[in-house]
Protein backbone atom coordinates (compact mmCIF):
# COMPACT_ATOMS: atom_id res chain seq x y z
CA UNK A 1 0.00 0.00 0.00
CA UNK A 2 1.36 3.39 -0.96
CA UNK A 3 1.74 6.17 1.57
CA UNK A 4 -1.05 8.14 -0.08
CA UNK A 5 -3.44 5.26 0.59
CA UNK A 6 -2.45 4.83 4.23
CA UNK A 7 -5.77 4.78 6.13
CA UNK A 8 -4.24 6.21 9.31
CA UNK A 9 -2.18 9.20 8.17
CA UNK A 10 -3.05 12.10 5.91
CA UNK A 11 -6.28 14.01 5.37
CA UNK A 12 -9.45 12.70 3.78
CA UNK A 13 -9.67 13.55 0.11
CA UNK A 14 -13.23 14.89 0.22
CA UNK A 15 -12.29 17.22 3.09
CA UNK A 16 -9.33 18.63 1.15
CA UNK A 17 -11.44 19.23 -1.95
CA UNK A 18 -14.16 20.89 0.11
CA UNK A 19 -11.65 23.15 1.86
CA UNK A 20 -10.45 24.33 -1.54
CA UNK A 21 -13.97 25.49 -2.40
CA UNK A 22 -14.51 23.01 -5.23
CA UNK A 23 -17.77 22.00 -3.58
CA UNK A 24 -19.30 20.93 -0.29
CA UNK A 25 -17.98 17.78 1.37
CA UNK A 26 -21.20 15.98 0.45
CA UNK A 27 -20.75 17.01 -3.20
CA UNK A 28 -17.15 15.80 -3.19
CA UNK A 29 -18.15 12.43 -1.77
CA UNK A 30 -20.61 12.06 -4.64
CA UNK A 31 -17.98 13.08 -7.22
CA UNK A 32 -15.52 10.51 -5.84
CA UNK A 33 -18.19 7.80 -5.99
CA UNK A 34 -18.93 8.82 -9.61
CA UNK A 35 -15.27 8.38 -10.59
CA UNK A 36 -14.62 12.05 -11.29
CA UNK A 37 -11.57 12.29 -8.98
CA UNK A 38 -8.14 10.68 -9.35
CA UNK A 39 -5.13 10.58 -7.03
CA UNK A 40 -1.75 9.99 -8.66
CA UNK A 41 -3.51 8.91 -11.85
CA UNK A 42 -5.71 6.29 -10.14
CA UNK A 43 -9.42 6.55 -9.46
CA UNK A 44 -9.93 7.77 -5.90
CA UNK A 45 -11.83 5.82 -3.28
CA UNK A 46 -14.33 7.29 -0.83
CA UNK A 47 -12.58 7.96 2.48
CA UNK A 48 -9.14 7.85 0.92
CA UNK A 49 -6.49 9.91 2.71
CA UNK A 50 -3.86 11.89 0.86
CA UNK A 51 -0.42 13.22 1.66
CA UNK A 52 1.44 16.37 0.65
CA UNK A 53 2.71 15.93 -2.89
CA UNK A 54 -0.09 13.64 -4.08
CA UNK A 55 -1.39 14.65 -7.50
CA UNK A 56 -5.16 15.20 -7.41
CA UNK A 57 -7.24 15.71 -10.54
CA UNK A 58 -10.94 16.50 -10.85
CA UNK A 59 -12.63 15.84 -14.21
CA UNK A 60 -9.16 15.57 -15.72
CA UNK A 61 -7.98 18.95 -14.37
CA UNK A 62 -4.89 18.69 -12.22
CA UNK A 63 -4.95 20.52 -8.89
CA UNK A 64 -1.43 21.77 -8.23
CA UNK A 65 0.24 20.62 -5.03
CA UNK A 66 0.46 24.07 -3.50
CA UNK A 67 -3.29 24.55 -3.97
CA UNK A 68 -4.09 21.67 -1.61
CA UNK A 69 -2.64 23.54 1.35
CA UNK A 70 -4.25 26.89 0.54
CA UNK A 71 -7.69 27.92 1.68
CA UNK A 72 -9.37 31.25 1.04
CA UNK A 73 -12.37 31.67 3.30
CA UNK A 74 -14.64 34.34 1.94
CA UNK A 75 -18.27 34.61 3.04
CA UNK A 76 -21.16 36.50 1.47
CA UNK A 77 -24.59 37.22 2.86
CA UNK A 78 -27.34 37.55 0.28
CA UNK A 79 -30.92 38.78 0.55
CA UNK A 80 -32.76 36.31 -1.68
CA UNK A 81 -35.85 37.61 -3.50
CA UNK A 82 -38.91 35.52 -4.23
CA UNK A 83 -38.74 33.62 -7.52
CA UNK A 84 -35.05 32.62 -7.42
CA UNK A 85 -34.02 29.00 -7.05
CA UNK A 86 -30.98 27.64 -5.21
CA UNK A 87 -29.20 25.88 -8.04
CA UNK A 88 -26.43 26.91 -10.42
CA UNK A 89 -28.31 26.11 -13.62
CA UNK A 90 -32.02 25.64 -14.17
CA UNK A 91 -33.25 23.74 -17.26
CA UNK A 92 -36.46 25.80 -17.12
CA UNK A 93 -34.51 29.05 -17.34
CA UNK A 94 -35.63 30.43 -14.00
CA UNK A 95 -33.33 32.93 -12.24
CA UNK A 96 -30.92 31.44 -9.71
CA UNK A 97 -29.33 32.82 -6.55
CA UNK A 98 -25.88 32.58 -8.15
CA UNK A 99 -26.57 35.02 -10.99
CA UNK A 100 -26.10 38.18 -8.91
CA UNK A 101 -22.98 37.03 -7.01
CA UNK A 102 -19.51 38.38 -7.88
CA UNK A 103 -17.38 36.12 -10.06
CA UNK A 104 -14.33 34.41 -8.62
CA UNK A 105 -10.96 33.93 -10.30
CA UNK A 106 -10.47 30.66 -8.40
CA UNK A 107 -12.87 28.28 -6.68
CA UNK A 108 -16.59 28.92 -6.58
CA UNK A 109 -19.33 30.08 -4.25
CA UNK A 110 -20.92 27.29 -2.21
CA UNK A 111 -24.41 27.91 -0.85
CA UNK A 112 -24.92 27.11 2.84
CA UNK A 113 -28.28 25.38 2.69
CA UNK A 114 -31.22 26.35 0.52
CA UNK A 115 -34.42 28.36 0.51
CA UNK A 116 -37.37 27.33 -1.63
CA UNK A 117 -38.47 29.48 -4.55
CA UNK A 118 -41.18 31.30 -2.55
CA UNK A 119 -39.02 31.99 0.53
CA UNK A 120 -37.00 35.18 0.79
CA UNK A 121 -34.22 36.41 3.03
CA UNK A 122 -30.81 35.50 4.34
CA UNK A 123 -28.53 33.10 2.50
CA UNK A 124 -24.84 32.48 3.15
CA UNK A 125 -22.25 31.66 0.49
CA UNK A 126 -18.60 30.75 1.08
CA UNK A 127 -15.52 29.68 -0.86
CA UNK A 128 -14.59 27.23 1.94
CA UNK A 129 -16.34 23.90 1.58
CA UNK A 130 -15.40 22.77 5.08
CA UNK A 131 -17.01 25.88 6.58
CA UNK A 132 -20.15 25.23 4.49
CA UNK A 133 -20.25 21.60 5.62
CA UNK A 134 -20.01 22.49 9.32
CA UNK A 135 -22.57 25.27 9.12
CA UNK A 136 -25.07 22.83 7.60
CA UNK A 137 -24.27 19.85 9.85
CA UNK A 138 -26.83 19.29 12.64
CA UNK A 139 -24.10 18.56 15.23
CA UNK A 140 -23.06 22.25 15.24
CA UNK A 141 -26.62 23.38 16.06
CA UNK A 142 -26.73 26.51 13.91
CA UNK A 143 -30.22 27.84 14.53
CA UNK A 144 -32.23 29.48 11.76
CA UNK A 145 -34.73 32.24 12.54
CA UNK A 146 -37.63 33.08 10.26
CA UNK A 147 -40.24 35.81 10.08
CA UNK A 148 -43.48 34.16 9.00
CA UNK A 149 -46.99 35.37 8.27
CA UNK A 150 -49.67 32.75 8.77
CA UNK A 151 -53.34 32.87 7.87
CA UNK A 152 -55.85 31.38 10.26
CA UNK A 153 -56.66 31.34 13.94
CA UNK A 154 -53.55 30.61 16.03
CA UNK A 155 -54.21 29.29 19.52
CA UNK A 156 -51.90 28.89 22.49
CA UNK A 157 -52.39 25.13 22.21
CA UNK A 158 -51.06 25.19 18.64
CA UNK A 159 -47.97 27.13 19.69
CA UNK A 160 -47.30 24.70 22.53
CA UNK A 161 -47.60 21.73 20.16
CA UNK A 162 -45.21 23.35 17.68
CA UNK A 163 -42.64 23.87 20.44
CA UNK A 164 -43.14 20.41 21.94
CA UNK A 165 -42.81 18.69 18.58
CA UNK A 166 -45.08 17.27 15.88
CA UNK A 167 -44.61 14.32 13.56
CA UNK A 168 -43.99 15.20 9.92
CA UNK A 169 -43.67 12.73 7.04
CA UNK A 170 -39.87 12.70 7.43
CA UNK A 171 -39.81 12.51 11.23
CA UNK A 172 -40.44 14.66 14.31
CA UNK A 173 -39.82 18.41 14.13
CA UNK A 174 -40.35 21.44 16.34
CA UNK A 175 -39.66 25.11 16.82
CA UNK A 176 -37.20 25.87 19.61
CA UNK A 177 -38.76 29.31 20.00
CA UNK A 178 -41.83 31.20 18.75
CA UNK A 179 -42.49 34.89 19.37
CA UNK A 180 -45.57 36.71 18.08
CA UNK A 181 -44.94 40.07 16.39
CA UNK A 182 -47.35 43.03 16.69
CA UNK A 183 -47.93 43.20 12.92
CA UNK A 184 -50.98 41.54 11.44
CA UNK A 185 -54.65 42.12 10.86
CA UNK A 186 -57.70 39.91 10.85
CA UNK A 187 -56.64 36.29 10.38
CA UNK A 188 -53.10 37.22 9.31
CA UNK A 189 -50.51 36.92 12.10
CA UNK A 190 -46.75 37.50 12.11
CA UNK A 191 -44.37 35.34 14.15
CA UNK A 192 -40.63 34.89 14.57
CA UNK A 193 -39.75 31.22 14.91
CA UNK A 194 -36.50 29.28 15.26
CA UNK A 195 -35.52 25.82 13.97
CA UNK A 196 -32.26 23.95 14.50
CA UNK A 197 -32.25 22.07 11.19
CA UNK A 198 -32.40 22.90 7.50
CA UNK A 199 -34.88 20.26 6.35
CA UNK A 200 -36.84 20.82 3.15
CA UNK A 201 -39.73 23.27 3.72
CA UNK A 202 -39.65 22.46 7.43
CA UNK A 203 -41.00 25.81 8.65
CA UNK A 204 -43.92 25.76 6.22
CA UNK A 205 -44.76 22.15 7.01
CA UNK A 206 -44.73 22.76 10.75
CA UNK A 207 -47.31 25.55 10.49
CA UNK A 208 -49.36 23.60 7.94
CA UNK A 209 -49.52 20.66 10.38
CA UNK A 210 -51.80 22.88 12.50
CA UNK A 211 -54.17 23.61 9.61
CA UNK A 212 -52.65 27.07 8.96
CA UNK A 213 -51.49 28.64 5.68
CA UNK A 214 -48.07 30.31 5.38
CA UNK A 215 -48.50 33.37 3.17
CA UNK A 216 -45.07 34.94 3.70
CA UNK A 217 -41.76 33.46 4.85
CA UNK A 218 -38.41 35.17 5.25
CA UNK A 219 -35.21 33.95 6.91
CA UNK A 220 -33.75 36.71 9.07
CA UNK A 221 -30.91 34.96 10.90
CA UNK A 222 -28.51 32.05 10.47
CA UNK A 223 -26.56 31.36 13.66
CA UNK A 224 -24.78 34.61 14.63
CA UNK A 225 -25.47 36.29 11.25
CA UNK A 226 -28.46 38.65 11.04
CA UNK A 227 -30.17 40.14 8.01
CA UNK A 228 -31.16 43.74 8.58
CA UNK A 229 -33.08 46.24 6.49
CA UNK A 230 -29.88 47.86 5.15
CA UNK A 231 -29.35 44.98 2.71
CA UNK A 232 -31.97 45.32 0.00
CA UNK A 233 -33.57 42.38 -1.77
CA UNK A 234 -31.27 40.96 -4.45
CA UNK A 235 -28.12 42.46 -2.91
CA UNK A 236 -25.11 40.79 -1.34
CA UNK A 237 -22.44 41.89 1.10
CA UNK A 238 -19.13 40.25 1.96
CA UNK A 239 -18.39 39.64 5.64
CA UNK A 240 -15.38 41.48 7.00
CA UNK A 241 -12.55 39.77 8.85
CA UNK A 242 -14.10 40.08 12.31
CA UNK A 243 -17.49 38.77 11.12
CA UNK A 244 -15.92 35.84 9.25
CA UNK A 245 -13.82 34.96 12.31
CA UNK A 246 -16.91 34.84 14.55
CA UNK A 247 -18.65 32.52 12.09
CA UNK A 248 -15.57 30.26 11.87
CA UNK A 249 -15.22 30.07 15.65
CA UNK A 250 -18.89 29.09 16.02
CA UNK A 251 -18.18 25.82 14.19
CA UNK A 252 -14.73 25.14 15.64
CA UNK A 253 -12.57 26.36 12.75
CA UNK A 254 -9.44 28.45 13.16
CA UNK A 255 -9.82 31.93 11.62
CA UNK A 256 -8.04 32.48 8.30
CA UNK A 257 -6.88 35.97 7.21
CA UNK A 258 -8.79 37.30 4.25
CA UNK A 259 -6.66 37.96 1.17
CA UNK A 260 -5.55 41.59 0.88
CA UNK A 261 -7.58 43.74 -1.49
CA UNK A 262 -6.30 46.64 -3.52
CA UNK A 263 -8.14 49.91 -4.02
CA UNK A 264 -8.89 48.81 -7.58
CA UNK A 265 -10.44 45.55 -6.33
CA UNK A 266 -12.57 47.35 -3.76
CA UNK A 267 -13.81 49.80 -6.40
CA UNK A 268 -14.69 46.88 -8.68
CA UNK A 269 -16.65 45.19 -5.89
CA UNK A 270 -18.52 48.44 -5.23
CA UNK A 271 -19.47 48.62 -8.92
CA UNK A 272 -20.66 45.02 -8.85
CA UNK A 273 -22.75 45.80 -5.79
CA UNK A 274 -24.45 48.72 -7.51
CA UNK A 275 -24.99 46.66 -10.66
CA UNK A 276 -26.53 43.80 -8.69
CA UNK A 277 -29.05 46.13 -7.07
CA UNK A 278 -31.69 45.71 -9.76
CA UNK A 279 -35.23 46.57 -8.75
CA UNK A 280 -37.02 43.59 -7.25
CA UNK A 281 -40.80 43.78 -7.35
CA UNK A 282 -42.20 42.11 -4.24
CA UNK A 283 -44.66 42.67 -1.44
CA UNK A 284 -41.75 42.44 1.02
CA UNK A 285 -40.86 46.10 0.53
CA UNK A 286 -44.11 47.09 2.22
CA UNK A 287 -43.06 45.29 5.38
CA UNK A 288 -39.52 46.67 5.57
CA UNK A 289 -39.94 47.99 9.09
CA UNK A 290 -40.89 44.52 10.33
CA UNK A 291 -37.55 42.94 9.42
CA UNK A 292 -35.34 44.88 11.79
CA UNK A 293 -32.46 43.24 13.63
CA UNK A 294 -33.81 41.42 16.67
CA UNK A 295 -32.02 39.97 19.70
CA UNK A 296 -31.19 36.32 19.22
CA UNK A 297 -34.08 34.24 20.47
CA UNK A 298 -34.35 30.71 21.66
CA UNK A 299 -32.32 30.83 24.89
CA UNK A 300 -29.11 28.96 25.64
CA UNK A 301 -28.36 26.04 23.32
CA UNK A 302 -28.45 23.53 26.16
CA UNK A 303 -32.03 24.64 26.89
CA UNK A 304 -33.08 24.39 23.25
CA UNK A 305 -31.99 20.77 23.03
CA UNK A 306 -34.50 19.67 25.66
Amino acid sequence: MTESMNPITGEKLQKVLARLGIGSRRDMEAWIAQGRVKVNGTLAALGQRIQAGDAISVDGRLIQGEETSRCVRRVLIYNKPEGEICTRHDPEGRPTVFERLPRLKEGRWINVGRLDINTTGLMLFTTDGELANRLMHPSYEMDREYAVRVRGEVTDEMLERLKAGVMLEDGPARFTDIQQAPNGDGLNHWFHCVVMEGRNREVRRLWESQGLVVSRLKRVRFGPVFLNSQLALGRWRELNQAEADILSTEVGLEPIPLPPTTLKTREKLDRLQRKSNKPVSTKASRDKEFFQKRPRSGGPREDRKK
